[in-house]
């Protein structure tokens, strides 16, 4: 039995489904960044390697982490686009104090992304987050606070939760540490 051929888990595919998740044309992107389209096309097409510097614009521009971006190993074989091992996970999102999110997805060209978080004790959001996305979540571990909208939540170990669109925040004000998958439709990071 002949099994499809993953598609390539590249930087230009992430840069390419995060550009158009974000509403932007080539040339929006290559605007903000003072750089030619036809560069941001080769970059896309994995044609050019980006430099460090270029990295740091693009993770910019895109708000995520140049770690996100950077850390783009890539894998071989039959693994490729299907298999993420414990310690290849991209580490994504990680501007907020006491929140740690790791991309379990292979990388950002389907329609869903996964994500683990880790949100430390007596952590908390400064604010309030909306986005046209759908979110589900499951809390593995701990025990974590959740507004969505105007309803207060408290969720504990085998608790899953969804989030349309709605403005929401997450507070952690317990002594352990909490743990969440959550999946993200469309890709933010």
């Amino acid at each position: 039995m002949s099994h499809p051929q993953p598609l390539p888990t590249t930087l230009g595919a992430d840069l390419r489904a995060l550009r158009r998740t974000r509403g932007l044309t080539l040339q929006q992107l290559a605007d903000r960044l003072g750089r030619s389209v036809g560069w941001l096309s080769q970059v896309e097409r994995d044609l050019s390697d980006p430099s460090i510097t270029d990295l740091r614009h693009l993770a910019k521009a895109l708000d995520v982490s140049v770690s996100m971006l950077a850390r783009h190993g890539a894998v071989a074989g039959p693994e490729a686009g299907r298999i993420v091992r414990h310690g290849a996970r991209r580490p994504i999102g990680s501007r907020i104090t006491g929140l740690v999110e790791e991309l379990l997805s292979p990388d950002l060209t389907d329609d869903f992304e996964m994500v683990h978080s880790t949100f430390e004790a007596h952590s908390e959001i400064g604010e309030t987050v909306q986005r046209p996305t759908q979110e589900v979540g499951y809390l593995i571990s701990g025990k974590l606070d959740l507004t969505i909208g105007e309803d207060r939540f408290t969720i504990s170990p085998g608790d899953s939760f969804r989030i349309r669109g709605e403005p929401f925040r997450w507070a952690n004000p317990y002594d352990a540490v909490a743990v969440a998958i959550w999946v993200i439709a469309p890709p933010v990071y």
